[in-house]
């Protein structure tokens, strides 16, 4: 079984070398690319002066466009599981064993990480975890799902769902959208309980002025995706 950490990286010069370096210690038997998403720091020299796996982009594509690489990259390179792992460094590796063995024991498409099952470690913003009790009601209300951490981006997926990606994935703030996509194709979604890590360097591109037109975007990309 082929396994592949996706990891999307926008200027995360600051945090690329150690999360790499914990994807090869706490996550055997994975391999990993990184897909620099056209970043203005030294994330690119950073990548190539440690002889890291990177694709990088020619421009910025953003989270959704980034991630969709990795998953054409898994696919041309049949890997059986890919899991997306922030550049960041909020993800734990130490996980992708429990969520393979999720993956594989219920027979699910997708296994994500959430934050809001024990409520241990980090919690994020407090704007972000509004946005996450929003949308677990809209997902609710229009699939029947219950998905604590719909904006969780520590997710595990098996062939079919890298082979639905590789062709479509969202564009903008992706994965309350992607988990709707799969649920609209009768493919099954889990959650196991994780902590995540407060980000230690960088910030985050979401404000609160993003944050509310990020509720906005994908309330109607989830009802629109719902209805398709």
């Amino acid at each position: 079984m082929k396994k592949i950490a996706i990891v999307p990286a926008y200027n995360e010069s600051e945090n690329i070398v150690k999360t790499v370096n914990e994807i090869q210690e706490r996550a055997r038997g994975f391999d990993y690319i990184i897909i620099n998403d056209c970043s203005t720091d030294d994330t690119k020299h950073i990548c190539e002066e440690n002889d890291f796996n990177i694709i990088n982009l020619p421009i910025n594509l953003g989270i959704g466009g980034a991630v969709q690489t990795g998953y054409k990259y898994a696919q041309e390179n049949g890997y059986d599981i890919a899991v997306q792992v922030d550049g960041d460094g909020q993800h734990s590796p130490e996980y992708l064993e429990a969520m393979l063995v999720d993956l594989i024991t219920h027979d699910a498409d997708m296994v994500i990480g959430s934050r809001y099952i024990t409520f241990e470690g980090f919690q994020s913003t407090v704007m972000r975890r509004v946005g996450a009790t929003y949308f677990t009601w809209l997902i609710k209300l229009l699939t029947g799902v219950t998905i604590t951490d719909s904006t969780s981006g520590l997710r595990m997926v098996n062939g079919d769902a890298i082979a639905l990606f590789s062709k479509y994935y969202p564009r903008d703030y992706p994965e309350p959208e992607s988990i709707v996509s799969l649920l609209r194709q009768k493919k099954k979604v889990r959650e196991i309980p994780v902590m995540m890590n407060a980000r230690e360097w960088g910030e985050s591109s979401i404000s609160i002025s993003r944050s509310v037109y990020y509720m906005i975007k994908v309330s109607l990309a989830i009802i629109v995706e719902r209805l398709r």
